[in-house]
């Protein structure tokens, strides 16, 4: 079993949308995260230089949204998910990513897994 980071509910707003108007203006977007750090919680011996620096993760998540303008939110998650793994000394990362725009639904989501390569 491996060791797990979580962050629930980190928002960021963005630009995404199909049409031009919804893209016009930010909306809000919640990110749940789950991160497995390449070492385990046991070798990292309390050295916060080998761990995964939740603050910097959840920071890279929203600078990384902000300068974005996609039309799909997989396409957000997909290139999100490529860019933390690339950034971060991650094994795997899990995504969800919540946009709140279909009337009568609290959200409309995707998730996704991806690990880093060997």
């Amino acid at each position: 079993m491996s060791d797990l980071i979580h962050v629930e509910q980190l928002e960021v707003f963005g630009h995404v949308g199909v049409t031009e108007n919804e893209r016009s203006k930010p909306q809000r977007l919640v990110f749940n995260l789950t991160a497995c750090p390449r070492e385990n919680f046991e070798e990292m011996n309390d050295d916060i230089q080998r761990t995964l620096n939740y603050s910097a993760l959840c920071a890279a998540v929203r600078d990384f949204v902000r300068a974005q303008s996609p039309k799909l939110i997989e396409t957000l998650a997909a290139n999100l998910a490529a860019h933390l793994l690339e950034n971060f000394p991650l094994r795997k990362i899990d995504i969800e990513l919540r946009k709140f725009v279909v009337p009568d639904t609290q959200y409309v989501s995707v998730a996704l897994s991806r690990e880093a390569k060997s």
